[in-house]
């Protein structure tokens, strides 16, 4: 197979293997399932906590507290653990923590030691913390913090991981689709995860969520150490047509085994597409968080929807963006190999379908009063069109420089990573106290503002080209 790329001014053509497997999509598959555990095991304590709470004992400590006498008449609900709902909620945040911090030294370790080993790392401490989980439990609670904590450092070298190897195993015409395959594993996983750990902790006991989901990512950590590499030069199965095709088709990448160039600091914090992919990030994980957790919590405080509905929420949308994502970007793959759209405006075209739909949407929820159908409809589109910021914003960093693919994405998810906890905040502010539909329209009337603007500044000053600092020695 051959295809025509123009490397700056010179136009080539580079023969791709014949093979019906490529190893660059088995990388991308096996990290696409390394992020769905990174994420099941992020979320599966969301779901386990329910059954491993003893809420009877709550209630009747609640009671007691409030000076009523104690009135058992309901079933008891008994988990071993007598946790209050602050202290859960410290439990459930602990993660975020650690994630907040590693999130630049990871990208950095990716770039200058081994970005497979990096990932490697970061999904062994989430398993072996998956493991360890009922242990720690039973210990104390605050032992079972800090393990979420260390969990949250695994996952902090993450993207940045993940954004060094798809700069170095992508060829920039497939970029889009490499990158949907690995990240679009983070939604596969959410759902995979909230749907089994409900089942294992209803027949199993809330224990086995931990020893089976933690056993099986031990199996992924085999087959990551066997058949992924840091470079497609140094994989023992691929063949020399794939290896070559992918290193010549990449344009600004450092020579195999040359050290890992410095950092340009001054230049990234001055470069206009930079800042706007930044700013892009930021807005787009404040609408992504919105979406995903204050949603559904509109559904049952303000609609009072039934737990099936709420199911449906918290699933069918992922398995829509997971699908909408890996199609999405290959059709756009396609248009850019044949030449119909450059690199930025295929980045821009993915950026505005991440944020313009998603905003509409929440307007016109906003003006659907009641009618939960529509909601739920206006829902699971918006979060399957949420998935072309994999070809978007996710994928604009190996663009621009490749050689700093995870200290950027590093510095752009760290600052995305404030959403996380700025949100939950906005919408207690606005909504508490207060009855009705109308604190919940203002909040997303904020979001979809906040989405528009996302589009406007990066569709200005946004750029799918190659920057100069790139090879800055």
């Amino acid at each position: 197979m051959q295809e025509h790329l123009s490397l700056g001014e010179e136009k080539v053509v580079l023969r791709d293997t014949n093979k019906c497997l490529k190893w660059r999509y088995m990388v991308a598959i096996l990290g696409s399932m390394g992020m769905a555990i990174i994420y099941g095991l992020k979320v599966n304590i969301s779901v386990a906590i329910v059954a491993m709470v003893n809420h009877t004992a709550l209630d009747l400590l609640s009671e007691a507290e409030e000076g009523h006498a104690a009135n058992k008449t309901a079933p008891d609900e008994v988990g071993p653990f007598i946790w209050t709902s602050k202290q859960q909620g410290a439990i459930l945040s602990a993660y975020f923590l650690g994630y907040f911090i590693t999130q630049i030294p990871g990208g950095r370790m990716a770039e200058v030691y081994s970005a497979k080993y990096v990932f490697f790392v970061a999904t062994l401490l989430n398993t072996l913390g998956a493991l360890l989980t009922p242990v720690s439990s039973f210990l104390d609670y605050r032992m079972l913090m800090v393990l979420r904590g260390i969990q949250g450092l695994g996952g902090g070298f993450t993207f940045p991981a993940m954004n060094v190897l798809i700069a170095s195993w992508s060829p920039p015409n497939e970029r889009s689709t490499i990158s949907s395959i690995a990240y679009s594993g983070t939604s596969l996983g959410t759902v995979i995860s909230i749907l089994t750990s409900g089942v294992l902790a209803s027949t199993l006991g809330w224990q086995s969520v931990f020893y089976i989901q933690g056993s099986l990512s031990l199996v992924w950590c085999v087959l990551w150490i066997l058949f992924v590499t840091d470079s497609p030069n140094a994989h023992r199965f691929a063949d020399d047509v794939e290896k070559d095709f992918i290193e010549r088709s990449k344009p600004g990448r450092k020579e195999e085994n040359a050290s890992a160039p410095p950092v340009p600091w001054k230049s990234i914090f001055t470069s206009v597409p930079f800042l706007a992919l930044t700013f892009a990030h930021f807005c787009n994980n404040f609408g992504w968080y919105m979406l995903l957790i204050e949603l559904p919590l509109f559904m049952r405080s303000g609609l009072g929807v039934s737990m099936s509905v709420n199911t449906i929420i918290s699933c069918v949308p992922f398995f829509a963006n997971w699908m909408f994502s890996v199609s999405y970007s290959k059709v756009l793959d396609w248009a850019r190999g044949k030449g119909y759209i450059s690199t930025t405006v295929a980045r821009k075209i993915s950026v505005c379908i991440s944020s313009l739909i998603p905003a509409t949407s929440l307007l016109i929820i906003c003006w659907s009063g009641q009618h939960t159908a529509v909601i739920v409809t206006l829902t699971i589109l918006a979060v399957m069109f949420y998935g072309s910021m994999f070809s978007g914003v996710f994928s604009n960093h190996s663009d621009l420089a490749p050689n700093f693919a995870g200290t950027l994405m590093a510095f752009t998810n760290m600052l995305a990573t404030v959403p996380g906890f700025l949100v939950p905040f906005l919408v207690g502010i606005l909504t508490e106290g207060k009855s009705g539909l109308a604190p919940w329209h203002i909040v997303f009337y904020v979001t979809a503002v906040i989405l528009v603007v996302e589009a406007v500044v990066y569709t200005i000053f946004g750029k799918g080209e190659l920057q100069p600092w790139n090879n800055s020695a």
